[in-house]
């Protein structure tokens, strides 16, 4: 089914496009549709990279509280979606002080090193990659307040009550809390991982199975075999005003280091060990003449590869009706992404689908970008894209170890300049 192309919000007037997403994915979504603060579209991702400024990072990217000590960029959305480039962003932090510059670059490398592991595993992610998951110390005390499986994240502590509000309000969080919650549930509670990592990617605008679950997985231990160990010291230091009006401050179920340990290392292939990675074409396999560009969610910025090497063609986008409905994303990501499609709908010609991709585009000749999430190579095998365009990466991969990130990261490898071809747009 086409939909219209969503409107283009003006100023700080949002309504249009919630509406818009109201009437017609509302049905799909977990929440009340509404926005976050956090601001999609290429404009906006425009406007974040242009006024970044990364003094003071490596001191200050893992303060939560007050809100105006923070040093997170949150450019995370716009990398997540395409709408800036890791290439892009590694060359926008060229000016920083040393020090914040290698951190804050670090920090774009474990997004590059998350994209090489899923483009590898794939939805293999979703099981324990190399130890099984965090299991109690043998004889270790029960907390001093009840922490269960059936509420890993209770509200009665300030801290979870805090960063549960700003991932359901706000689509958004530093990433010190997103190891907080991790640890919290799967550690402290014990409850499944796989739950938790779901409730966190239904609300995060830069939700991504690649990211999100290599978090998960360093955080709790199933990635690296070591467990992180969230207690009250980290809360007082990043975020001390919570632990001061706690109901719990007295009786605080993680005020001492977790009795925990990491489970058994998991049977079968150990496939981060080395192998062959598919990181898409090189250049561009070109077979046909396309009549049409196919934007996906991993992708919709203007410097989608595809979108600049053929602006003269017609952008076309499919919302994934029988995907949705089983991911039931928050509203905001919802309306987040819309906003990046009302962009690119006032830019050039595009259409707006809601549907099965592969059936929608059935049939018509098209120019995509590779991705490296498992859903591209699935639907791509099955329509007829004649110009395959390769995906920007930071570092292109190879068949080399990804148990470490450091050891990855240390390799004598030169991330790509970033280089922007093209556009349809400004």
């Amino acid at each position: 089914m086409r939909l219209p192309t969503p409107p283009v919000s003006r100023g700080d007037d949002r309504s249009a496009v919630v509406a818009w997403v109201r009437e017609h994915l509302g049905h799909l979504s977990s929440d009340e549709v509404r926005a976050s603060p956090v601001r999609g579209g290429q404009t906006a991702a425009d406007t974040a990279l242009a006024t970044l400024d990364l003094t003071g990072y490596a001191n200050r990217r893992s303060n939560v509280l007050p809100e105006s000590s923070r040093g997170a960029s949150r450019l995370s959305p716009y990398i997540r979606h395409g709408l800036l480039t890791l290439p892009a962003v590694w060359e926008a932090a060229g000016a920083a002080p040393h020090r914040d510059r290698q951190k804050f670059r670090d920090e774009l490398m474990w997004q590059e090193y998350a994209r090489h592991v899923y483009a590898r595993v794939g939805g293999a992610n979703g099981a324990p990659l190399r130890f099984d998951a965090p299991v109690p110390s043998p004889g270790s005390p029960p907390p001093a307040a009840p922490v269960s499986a059936q509420d890993p994240w209770p509200t009665q502590m300030a801290c979870m009550a805090a960063t549960t509000a700003e991932l359901h309000d706000d689509g958004w969080l530093v990433n010190q809390t997103r190891m907080w919650l991790a640890s919290q549930w799967a550690v402290r509670a014990g409850a499944d991982w796989r739950a938790g990592e779901d409730e966190m990617y239904r609300n995060l605008l830069d939700g991504s199975r690649a990211a999100n679950r290599l978090g998960w997985q360093w955080a709790i231990g199933t990635g690296t075999g070591r467990v992180y160990g969230f207690s009250r010291w980290q809360v007082e230091k990043r975020a001390p005003e919570l632990c001061a009006g706690c109901e719990l401050r007295s009786a605080c179920p993680v005020q001492d280091w977790p009795e925990a340990q990491s489970g058994p290392k998991v049977d079968g292939p150990d496939s981060l060990g080395g192998g062959p990675t598919d990181a898409g074409p090189e250049a561009p396999v070109v077979t046909g003449d396309p009549e049409a560009v196919w934007l996906t969610a991993e992708s919709l910025g203007d410097a989608d590869p595809a979108l600049s090497a053929h602006p003269e063609l017609p952008a076309v986008f499919v919302f994934d009706e029988p995907l949705l409905r089983g991911l039931r994303l928050s509203g905001k990501r919802l309306v987040f992404l819309a906003e990046a499609l009302a962009e690119v709908g006032e830019a050039g010609d595009l259409e707006v689908h809601l549907a099965d991709p592969v059936t929608e585009l059935a049939g018509r000749r098209l120019a995509a970008t590779w991705a490296y999430v498992p859903g591209f190579a699935r639907r791509s095998s099955r329509l007829d894209v004649v110009a395959l365009h390769p995906w920007p990466w930071l570092r292109r991969p190879g068949s080399g170890s990804l148990r470490s990130f450091s050891a990855w990261a240390g390799r004598p490898s030169s991330p790509r300049p970033a280089g922007r071809s093209g556009g349809r747009r400004r």
